[in-house]
């Protein structure tokens, strides 16, 4: 099989490269650069010590190597999405656009199109169902990255190749340590690159300023300080408000009067919802489930190893999830990955365009 594999110097695509071998491929390796200078040379993300790691793995299993440059579509996609979306007042994710648009777009485009598969080191699993594949969970439900991967078109996920998926993390760094890899005992990587190199609030308020707000109790609905924007903070979010008597979460945000409402606990209600509403639903790979009006599913709207049960329900032209339990911290502008009913299959992928209380007891 023609496989090209994306390497990035940690664990887990060494040993996606280690299994490639031993089952009798030949894959071509590529890093992807996606250095993070603007035009001022302000961000930089080193790339200096991965890219000797995935020499040395080249070297060691007699691959073709090939770093390329995708820094201006990383840029022009991913980091102006991320401001876009902050600046609009919504909870963006990197980690899934970079997926989509450079991991398995701008790369499948420029370089993947005389490869079969794209092998890569994330947690989860294809099955191919009636000629079809689909995107599936993986082993180790810690690890499982499938939503990261929700948002691939049906060509994406087609070509998808995840030799680890199978596996538990504490087998994959077995197979590290047996193999001598240099990235056995390699910290896991902590999502998109600038997010691990400078502070958040820096990046933000490069390219947004700041602008003072008032923060108001939403029961209240008295002042209990100010802010220096509405884009430094999102949904759920708890740290950073500097407010006495607290706790105090975001409950909402005034996008155009710059406000941010919150609400006082520990677990206070007004931060969770039970109904979900959802912009963009789009299948993985075809839709399984015919003109159902309703399905029962599970789903999650964060990484996290838990599922959650829900009804999925279209009507009038829009698509919702009505979940048994309240979620916390619902905030537009994230992503909802769809399950099937036993969480195994990764169905549908949607943004996420607001949540409320359908139950309030």
């Amino acid at each position: 099989m023609n496989i090209a594999a994306l390497i990035s110097g940690g664990v887990d695509s060494s040993v996606v490269v280690h299994l490639l071998k031993e089952a009798g491929e030949e894959p071509d390796l590529f890093y992807i650069r996606i250095g993070m200078e603007d035009k001022e040379g302000y961000i930089s993300c080193p790339a200096e010590e991965d890219i000797e790691i995935a020499t040395y793995i080249a070297h060691k299993y007699g691959c073709r190597f090939e770093v390329v440059d995708l820094h201006k579509e990383y840029w022009d996609q991913v980091v102006s999405y991320t401001i876009d979306s902050v600046r609009r007042g919504m909870t963006p994710n990197p980690d899934i656009m970079c997926n989509k648009l450079i991991k398995f777009g701008a790369f499948d485009q420029r370089w993947g199109q005389a490869y079969e598969r794209i092998a890569t080191g994330h947690y989860g699993t294809t099955r191919d169902i009636d000629g079809v594949r689909f995107l599936a969970t993986a082993k180790d439900p810690v690890k499982d990255q499938t939503d990261f991967l929700s948002q691939l078109e049906p060509s994406q996920v087609a070509k998808l190749l995840l030799p680890i998926g199978g596996m538990m993390k504490s087998e994959v760094r077995d197979i590290a340590h047996a193999a001598k890899l240099p990235s056995a005992d390699r910290k896991d990587s902590q999502g998109i690159c600038f997010l691990g190199k400078i502070n958040y609030n820096d990046f933000i308020k490069r390219y947004l300023g700041e602008r003072e707000g008032d923060i108001v109790e939403l029961e209240s609905g008295r002042v209990l300080g100010k802010h220096k924007g509405y884009w430094f903070h999102t949904i759920g979010q708890r740290k950073g408000l500097l407010l006495s008597g607290g706790p105090w979460f975001v409950v909402k945000k005034d996008i155009e009067a710059n406000t941010l409402y919150v609400s006082q606990g520990y677990d206070p209600a007004t931060q969770y919802s039970d109904t979900v509403h959802l912009g963009g639903f789009r299948y993985l790979a075809e839709d399984i489930w015919g003109d159902l009006g309703e399905r029962e599913v599970m789903f999650k709207v964060r990484h996290t190893p838990d599922f959650t049960a829900a009804k999925l329900i279209r009507a009038d032209g829009s698509w919702r999830l009505e979940s048994e339990k309240p979620i916390q911290g619902v905030a537009a502008g994230q992503y909802a990955t769809i399950y099937d009913e036993k969480a195994d299959l990764v169905v549908a992928g949607a943004m996420i365009t607001g949540g409320e209380r359908r139950n309030r007891e």
